[in-house]
């Protein structure tokens, strides 16, 4: 057990096989040793063993919720299989590239063969794992079916890390948009339209009012582009730490950017598909409803939901059922509600839940759909547009000129 206890080290080696032809490649384990006896077994005749270099800038990978997502579901398949915890973690950790995930499969992995509960290892770990995650195992540990809970858990995040996939696309599109215009904006102004002022320059003759606006905007862009730049990158910079740092400011654009028209439709039935998964997922679990609905408050992604949610707590813990109290907030879908409410009555509660999520989820994927078949013909007509009038500013002069001389 000591020796699987150590950290798992990548070693490159070159030696010979059997024939006497030389060979070379990379294997894993956790010391020097136990690699060159592992090449012998393979009846290779290692020459030179030697620990891979560690890459100069970068090192680890971040450890991203899709890697906690993949991890959680190798080992529900491994544990259905009957593989017992710790030999699953072994063998899951021979298969990770990324070393800061397989530094920390292998602590979990030594906690639970020290005598740590699952559930207990993964605390220690609260960036990777929140409360939700380790209340869950918690549960399955305690019911004897973590197998079956794992494998709800990775539903769960693949659904959960899918939505925001698709969330984030629709989200990107039209920043995208604004980029691209700002850019090509900004090359014309500082780069194309000085060369055609020169010319302007020998003509003797005023420019008509769009040319002169062009002009003037291009010569304060060539003395002023870095206080632009500057303006910009901190607009963002201040936008985002005051999204961090204060929680009214991050409320208010939570409730307004449900307002905006597609992207704000698009958030708002991303949050609902979200509380019918978190909810189907930890009401199913054996949570009670009230204690479920706590850890739903905090994983719709949104404020307004998040108070709405809280109130519902409020109303479900002193008996009021919770299709009532979902139709008194006044921003859940009629589907939602009558899908919970039908669940409530046939006592298929999480079942329903369920089947909320999954239509919500194919409402988002749908109009991520379409919103990217909008943005696609938007975004040629803004650069054209920008573009186009900025040309004809500079044309302008010389089409009059050439009626003057007709």
């Amino acid at each position: 057990m000591a020796e699987k206890a150590q950290k798992l080290e990548s070693y490159i080696w070159e030696g010979k096989d059997r024939k006497g032809n030389k060979s070379k490649g990379e294997l894993t384990g956790s010391n020097l040793s136990l690699v060159k006896a592992q090449l012998r077994k393979q009846g290779i005749i290692p020459d030179k063993v030697k620990k891979k270099p560690k890459p100069l800038f970068g090192g680890s990978k971040k450890i991203t919720p899709f890697d906690i997502a993949m991890l959680t579901r190798q080992l529900a398949t491994m544990m259905k299989a009957g593989v017992p915890l710790v030999q699953s973690f072994d063998i899951v950790t021979d298969g990770l590239e990324n070393k800061g995930l397989q530094d920390l499969v292998m602590a979990i992995r030594n906690d639970i063969a020290s005598g740590t509960s699952f559930a207990g290892a993964l605390r220690k770990h609260p960036k990777h794992f929140d409360d939700l995650y380790c209340n869950l195992v918690d549960s399955g540990e305690k019911a004897g079916a973590l197998e079956k809970m794992l494998d709800r858990i990775a539903t769960y995040l693949e659904k959960t890390e899918l939505l925001k996939k698709k969330v984030k696309k629709a989200m990107t599109y039209p920043i995208a948009v604004v980029v691209v215009a700002i850019v090509v904006t900004a090359i014309l102004l500082v780069k194309v339209v000085p060369q055609f002022e020169s010319l302007f320059q020998g003509f003797g003759a005023e420019l008509p009012v769009f040319t002169q606006m062009v002009v003037r905007l291009s010569e304060w862009m060539q003395s002023w582009w870095f206080v632009v730049l500057l303006g910009i990158v901190g607009t963002i910079f201040l936008f985002k730490e005051a999204n961090r740092r204060s929680q009214k400011f991050s409320d208010f654009i939570d409730k307004y950017v449900l307002k905006l028209p597609v992207v704000g439709e698009i958030l708002d039935k991303s949050a609902v598909a979200k509380f019918g998964r978190v909810l189907s997922t930890t009401f199913a679990a054996g949570v009670p409803l009230v204690d479920a609905l706590d850890s739903v408050a905090g994983a719709t992604g949104n404020a307004v939901y998040r108070d709405a949610i809280q109130r519902i707590k409020t109303d479900v813990s002193s008996g009021t059922q919770l299709q009532a109290s979902m139709r008194q907030q006044d921003i859940f879908p009629v589907m939602a509600v009558q899908l919970t409410a039908i669940g409530e009555e046939s006592g298929n509660l999480d079942e329903m839940l369920e089947k909320v999520a999954e239509h919500y989820e194919a409402v988002v994927d749908d109009m991520v759909d379409n919103l990217t078949a909008l943005m696609e013909p938007m975004i040629m007509s803004v650069l054209g547009v920008l573009v186009g009038g900025l040309i004809i500013a500079m044309y302008l002069p010389i089409f009059q000129m050439g009626q003057v001389v007709g």
